[in-house]
């Protein structure tokens, strides 16, 4: 250090010492987070071609899905005990589904956990137990309503109530003429 430095760091109030000692922790830990990111997304990059390369197209009929632990699904013990321990108490998108003669628990993508229909006879990229994506859904579909968002159940609350008011004047001035 310089002696200007120095004496630039000994006229400095505290609380300006502090929030540059802040904002240096901050910066550290932001950098140490996109570091870990980008190995992660690399990760992910590579297993996602290995389930790609090991998907297979599979006839089902899809018996029952709920959102539920690992644990409570009646997963083998084998597939229990390889799923990492942090994602033992998340709910999992669990699918019971009848593939040939088996009933079988499977795993579902979250993308695709929603548009699965019940009762329904699909053909689905399967790899191991984890079901990637719908490619063929036989018969009529019913897809569950998506809810609405609060600010879009607002605004159709609104646009009724002017349709409400608008009819209400058009009889008033019916009746007058």
């Amino acid at each position: 250090m310089t002696l200007t430095s120095i004496m630039i760091a000994a006229a400095m109030p505290t609380w300006g010492k502090v929030l540059i000692i802040v904002l240096g922790a901050i910066l550290a830990i932001l950098i140490v987070l996109i570091l870990v990111s980008r190995k992660l997304m690399q990760k992910q990059e590579a297993s996602q071609a290995q389930i790609e390369a090991a998907s297979q197209i599979v006839s089902m009929l899809i018996i029952d899905k709920k959102r539920m632990r690992a644990k409570d699904a009646n997963m083998p013990k084998i597939i229990a005990d390889q799923i990492p321990k942090y994602m033992r108490l998340a709910k999992l998108p669990i699918v019971k589904a009848k593939v040939g003669p088996r009933v079988m628990t499977l795993i579902a993508d979250e993308k695709i956990f929603d548009d699965l229909p019940i009762k329904t006879e699909v053909k689905v990229a399967v790899s191991g137990m984890y079901i990637t994506e719908i490619k063929y859904v036989r018969g009529k579909v019913d897809m569950p309503k998506k809810k609405k968002s609060l600010f879009r159940r607002l605004q159709q609350k609104a646009l009724d109530k002017a349709q409400e008011t608008d009819s209400k004047d058009n009889k008033k001035n019916k009746k007058k003429k």
